[in-house]
């Protein structure tokens, strides 16, 4: 097992850690949170053996084989397969053996050493290492490629690739998946759902956690305190405490409230489409975390928009691409026939490479189409957060200037101290509103980019990649924000937990066109991994592949009505005992001291209705897609 005793950490002047104790079991699959700066990475640099505690200890056992990702690769001319077998730098230490025994004909030795490198299933690690990129999206074509011919963000693919292909009892992820789309992001969670080793995993993506972990280790005011779950059980069981403080009922049931209206209003409107029942899940789901929300260090929403416009845009039989080096166009998106209206919430899918930035930047009017039409409603105001948007700020100037370059076009006022105030609800308050931004980390910066978008009230929001610097809190002020949002929204990110909560329909890019993609990410995500372990080398498959093939249904249909019936009527005792516990809860009586049983007892009965009520809704929607399913 892993064991921190009493450890305390310091950087510089900084306390990280003091006093802390955890106790991790072998097997667990851990989740390690905490606030940007807590001691996440230093506490991983420890067991690494990098840096030792300032008090205390962090032992596991010694033959544990621990296996990290590098976080540097030199630009070498070995071909990526090959690298990525470096990373079982056992079996490179037989084979190193093997060619010296073989040079000196030491018939013992070459017999042992053949022995050691079948242990060591060498007759199958080029074949394991070619799945393994293939996985994390490298091309077959690629795989003899030198190292050095990939960008920094590819390499960081294979520095990935090396830690996995190395045998290990203790794998060490700190944010695996900063450099990977949601195709490898899905690809490397099904991996990792079948390592039998410790894992011990850094990351601002709580969909990733929760498919990954089974417990949370959480930097919380220099301690470390372990739960039992996924992130999710997590927020629950920290939503639950923070209930127990009646301090922060008041604000607890504004936060609440605000997001039952929104609800409400989004229920009228939703319709039955799968990834729409999806996000009215997912509020429900933010309605039961409001007390968490509430007592969150950083929260913001975006403004009605001034003008809502019918339809925003129009493409029209247009091809959207760029013009190369050369001079020639490159088309990369053919006949896009696409109208965006009012209030629409769209998620963009397909893998890196096929489009989607280029179809956002044709929608932003950054680039125009290569053929065809685009028509821009007169009333269009547009909200744009590109992939690399912060690289876009100026590094010499404070927020309050760049907050102020961006009031000029607005109708908004434009007072020095009405600017600091809007930028201290995005948690730049007094100086640091006013200072140079060169210091800010890529959070923060990520974080003034909204800021920006935030104040000019757009009616479209154009997300690419919103979430790539942002912690775990910044992340859900952002999706609590833009599920709220009144306006219309496209939204490209590798955050499941963002686009489950804040769209409405699925389009899919790939083989050079646009497409309505008939499912939600449960759907993509069996079909990517089927078509990867099938035909890793074959392109994204058209939309009619992952539509669900028309069957008959099993049992008939007034079987099938009688377990609909019986449903709803189970999920109308469910939610009216759901109401009762939120009145019991609503009285403050049940907070006194000499109450506490009771509450507790509430708390306990909720939670449980809560997980099955989910359960029984998830089974409904399946019997009545299945309903609906033509007969052949």
């Amino acid at each position: 097992m892993i064991r921190f005793s009493n450890i305390s950490l310091i950087r510089g002047a900084k306390v990280l850690l003091e006093g802390a104790d955890a106790v991790l079991n072998p097997g667990d699959r851990i989740g390690l949170i905490g606030a940007n700066g807590s001691g996440k990475s230093s506490l991983f640099a420890v067991l690494r053996g990098e840096l030792h505690t300032d008090k205390g200890d962090a032992d596991f056992p010694p033959q544990w084989r621990v296996a990290h990702v590098a976080q540097e690769t030199s630009a070498l001319n070995r071909p990526a397969v090959e690298y990525a077998i470096d990373g079982d730098t056992n079996l490179r230490a037989f084979e190193k053996k093997l060619l010296q025994a073989e040079k000196e004909n030491n018939g013992n030795l070459i017999g042992e050493l053949y022995a050691a490198l079948g242990d060591a299933d060498a007759y199958t690690v080029r074949s394991r290492a070619e799945q393994l990129l293939v996985g994390l999206g490298f091309k077959h074509e690629e795989l003899e490629m030198p190292v050095a011919s990939f960008s920094g963000g590819w390499r960081m693919r294979l520095n990935l690739a090396q830690a996995l292909m190395c045998p290990s009892d203790l794998l060490l992820l700190d944010e695996p998946t900063n450099h990977l789309d949601l195709d490898a992001i899905l690809w490397v969670e099904d991996w990792l759902k079948r390592y039998t080793g410790t894992l011990l995993v850094v990351s601002h993506d709580r969909d990733f956690l929760d498919g990954v972990v089974n417990v949370i280790l959480h930097i919380d005011q220099k301690k470390l305190r372990r739960y039992a779950g996924n992130y999710s059980d997590f927020e629950v069981q920290r939503a639950q405490s923070v209930i127990l403080a009646a301090g922060q009922r008041v604000k607890q049931e504004r936060e609440r409230a605000h997001l039952q209206s929104f609800i409400d209003r989004f229920k009228a409107q939703a319709t039955k489409a799968r990834q729409a029942q999806s996000r009215m899940k997912m509020l429900a789901k933010m309605e039961d975390l409001a007390p968490l929300h509430a007592t969150a260090p950083f929260s913001f929403e975006f403004r009605e928009p001034l003008r809502a416009p019918n339809p925003l845009l129009v493409l029209e039989d247009a091809a959207a691409g760029y013009r190369d080096d050369t001079g020639r166009d490159k088309t990369v998106l053919r006949n896009i026939n696409f109208s965006l209206q009012s209030e629409q919430r769209y998620g963009l899918l397909g893998i890196n490479g096929a489009g989607k930035s280029t179809l956002i930047k044709t929608i932003a009017g950054e680039l125009k189409p290569l053929k065809g039409t685009a028509l821009f409603n007169k009333g269009l105001s547009v909200g744009y957060f590109a992939q690399h948007q912060i690289e876009m700020l100026r590094d010499d100037q404070s927020p309050v200037w760049h907050l102020a370059r961006a009031a000029l076009s607005s109708e908004n006022a434009t007072r020095e101290q009405d600017l600091r105030n809007f930028l201290g609800g995005f948690n730049f308050p007094g100086e640091m509103a006013t200072g140079s931004i060169a210091h800010f980390s890529g959070g923060e910066k990520a974080r003034l980019a909204l800021a920006l978008i935030v104040w000019q009230r757009p009616n479209l929001l154009l997300l690419d990649e919103p979430t790539n610097h942002l912690d775990l809190e910044t992340r859900e002020a952002l999706t609590v924000a833009l599920a709220q949002f009144e306006g219309t929204l496209v939204l490209v990110s590798h955050d499941r937990h963002l686009l489950r909560a804040t769209t409405d329909q699925f389009l899919i890019v790939a083989d050079g066109s646009l497409r309505p993609f008939d499912g939600d990410l449960d759907d993509y995500r069996d079909w990517l991994l089927k078509s990867k372990r099938e035909k890793p080398e074959a392109p994204v498959a058209p939309v009619t592949a992952v539509k669900k093939t028309a069957t008959k249904p099993t049992g008939n249909r007034k079987n099938l009505d009688a377990r609909i019936k019986r449903l709803e009527e189970m999920i109308a005792r469910l939610n009216a005992k759901k109401a009762a516990m939120e009145a019991c809860l609503a009285d403050p009586e049940i907070y006194l001291d000499a109450s506490k049983e009771a509450l507790e007892t509430v708390l306990r009965d909720q939670a449980y209705v809560g997980k099955e009520l989910g359960q029984l809704e998830g089974e409904w929607l399946e019997k009545q897609a299945e309903l609906e399913q033509p007969v052949k």
